[in-house]
């Protein structure tokens, strides 16, 4: 035989021999993805992809693109994004790889590239909402990461071991115990799982010392681990009661999570029994959440009657017999065609859960969802630095506080989970101010009622100095009333502003004596005549609300004049100037019963009180401004100044009873 002959057969059997082990590693990889192990099928799929030669160039497209779609479900994006890109170097016939590949270079922070992929794709397919969503990602997460929220995140280190850490969940109340899943090197099992190319994910569990630090992560030694897939646990709000997700094994046919449940029994787990949710075998039921009132189940499935993908559903495990066996879909608000999945419920009973179907950072993003009413919900992306481009999911919350743990994938090559710890810095609005009497010191016996549109509805004593300092909720609208025995009330608004960050407010409470005249400051008349001036209006609407905050009060409005001027014509001066007084409450709607006008000329010269003796030195306490005490002052400056306090309007309160038993 000829060494041409020769050769060409061997290459012909050579040929045959690739095409055959391709071939093989094809029809492998179909049947392991049948079963959802996608980690083992890509293997498969990039050992058939070597062997066929480039000029084939629809099978290596074909190839390529299979190989994409497991590297994707297993959660590799950037390994998806490189098989993507040769699947449409080499053809692949449908454009969806365009919107794939640019999903794998949000999740890659490729941003740039993703964009130019997504339109790319959406000028062949415009209506396709994920792809309008992920083209929204890659745009707003470079701005979310230049502004992020107040939230700090940081790696929990002392939390997260040497393979994927996930799903950590403090035990009911107990925020010195926390459960984390794990695929580390601990746990059961010697097989790597087709799915993850882990070890299957085990229940572990850390305590705090003394000082608030976690010690070691030891593994649970009982029945909740497996040698299935066991993870995102969730506890009732004693935390006596487990629900967790497990994902049994069958090398034949595909797996579908389900929910189980375990009681504590001291120290130890009672062995899981499953939750049956529904006569549906052929849906997943995982990632459970309790109600903050133990009355629901949450949790994720594919089960018929969703908006599409992943939904979020709850389960009444309530004792009311008939509420028993419901299932709800949460609705098209929160459940998009996307994934939703990891339901949690924050410290004012929010609920937090991820998605890929809302407008994200790429990947799953962790949302907040509201109820605002039983129909209404608002939806808010936690942002950065909470979400990422990659998966972010899994959060639990220290009870009342914004701060705990959740898991992400973000920055690892390998796509494997990490926990991370965060804390939202507090906001702190405060409300400080004294509580005075009118011209006088501060009254120690004071006490505040406020109430606010938020539905509080609190009081507060004053402290020994007569102030007061108390917290108040941002964006609330707030109505105070400072109250002290002898004293009339009054009453102070405050809108807080809807902000973070700290911010003071100041209101102060100056209450009028009920026993002694008090001076109504800032009231003026025309030049040797009664009407009053535009400047008067300011302190005499005051006096307004001040009678319409206390209804039950009569007053005597009293007008002095210094001691210039003839007495007679003094005295009618004064009592035209009172009823000028009065008949400017009377127009704005005070009932003339309850008031009194006299005029008193000079008949009442100003006695001295102590608080005026602070700004006025060359006066003391009990001086009475009488003509012959005024002209013995050697000062110009002194004698004027006495008798401008001389010439004042006053209200004293007459009685406390007004139509009080009517």
């Amino acid at each position: 035989m000829k060494k041409s002959t020769l050769y060409i057969i061997i290459t012909i059997a050579l040929l045959l021999t690739t095409a055959c082990s391709s071939e093989k590693a094809i029809r492998k990889g179909d049947q392991l993805v049948a079963i959802n192990e996608y980690f083992d099928a890509a293997k498969q799929y990039k050992r058939a992809y070597s062997k066929i030669a480039p000029k084939e160039r629809s099978k290596r497209g074909l190839v390529a693109w299979k190989m994409a779609e497991c590297y994707r479900k297993s959660n590799n994006p950037q390994r998806a994004a490189g098989a993507y890109q040769n699947a449409i170097r080499y053809k692949y016939p449908d454009t969806i790889a365009y919107r794939y590949l640019a999903d794998a270079q949000v999740e890659s922070g490729d941003y740039k590239a993703a964009i130019k992929n997504y339109e790319l794709y959406l000028s062949h397919a415009p209506h396709d909402r994920m792809a309008q969503l992920g083209l929204q990602a890659a745009r707003v997460s470079q701005e979310w990461k230049k502004n992020p929220t107040r939230y700090i995140v940081k790696q929990a280190k002392e939390l997260n071991g040497q393979r994927s850490d996930f799903c950590p969940m403090y035990v009911g109340e107990d925020t010195s115990t926390i459960i984390i899943s794990s695929t580390r090197k601990e746990a059961r099992g010697d097989d790597l799982s087709g799915i993850t190319g882990q070890k299957p994910s085990d229940f572990f569990m850390a305590k705090r010392d003394e000082k608030g630090k976690w010690q070691k992560v030891e593994k649970i030694e009982a029945d909740i681990n497996s040698e299935y897939e066991d993870g995102a646990c969730a506890f009732t709000p004693d935390g006596k009661t487990m629900y967790f997700t497990r994902c049994p094994i069958d090398d034949q046919y595909p797996r579908y999570a389900a929910i189980y449940k375990s009681d504590r029994s001291d120290a130890s787990w009672t062995a899981p029994e499953q939750v049956k949710i529904s006569s549906d075998t052929l849906s997943s039921y995982a990632h459970p959440a309790v109600s903050p009132d133990g009355q629901w189940l949450y949790f994720t499935s594919n089960m018929a009657g969703g908006e599409g993908g992943l939904d979020l559903w709850r389960y009444y495990i309530g004792s009311s017999r008939a509420m028993e066996g419901i299932i709800e879909n949460l609705g098209s608000d929160i459940n998009t065609e996307g994934d939703e999945q990891f339901p949690t419920f924050g410290p004012a009973g929010e609920l937090f859960f991820s998605s890929d179907g809302h407008p994200g950072m790429g990947g799953l993003d962790i949302f907040c969802a509201t109820f605002t009413s039983d129909t209404t919900v608002t939806i808010e992306n936690m942002r950065s630095p909470i979400n990422s481009n990659g998966d972010d999911f899994g959060m639990t919350f220290a009870p009342g506080l914004y701060r705990g743990y959740f898991s992400s994938n973000r920055g690892d090559a390998r796509g494997w989970d990490h926990i991370y710890s965060f804390l939202l810095p507090e906001t702190l609005h405060t409300l400080y101010g004294w509580i005075y009497e009118k011209d006088g010191y501060e009254l120690p016996e004071g006490v505040i009622y406020m109430i606010g549109n938020d539905g509080t509805n609190t009081s507060f004593g004053v402290m020994t100095d007569g102030s007061y300092r108390v917290r108040v909720t941002p964006g609330v609208e707030y109505v105070l009333l400072g109250t002290c025995h002898g004293y009339l009330n009054t009453m102070q608004e405050l809108k807080t502003e809807n902000v973070e960050g700290t911010r003071e407010y100041q209101r102060d409470f100056e209450l009028p004596s009920i026993t002694r005249p008090v001076l109504i400051d800032n009231i003026f008349y025309e030049y040797d005549r009664a009407e009053l001036t535009p400047a008067s209006a300011a302190s005499l609407d005051e006096l307004v609300k001040l009678l319409e905050l206390n209804p039950n009060i009569t007053i005597e409005l009293a007008s002095h004049c210094d001691a210039r001027g003839s007495d007679t014509y003094n005295q009618k001066l004064a009592q035209r100037r009172a009823e000028s007084v009065v008949n400017y409450l009377i127009e704005h709607g005070i009932d003339e019963e309850r008031l009194t006008a006299v005029g008193y000329g000079e008949t009442r010269p100003k006695v001295v009180h102590k608080k005026l003796t602070e700004t006025h030195p060359f006066l003391k306490e009990g001086d009475t401004l009488t003509e012959e005490f005024i002209n013995a002052l050697d000062d110009d400056e002194q004698r004027e100044e006495c008798h401008r306090l001389n010439r004042r309007t006053e209200f004293q309160v007459l009685r406390t009873t007004y139509k009080l038993y009517e």
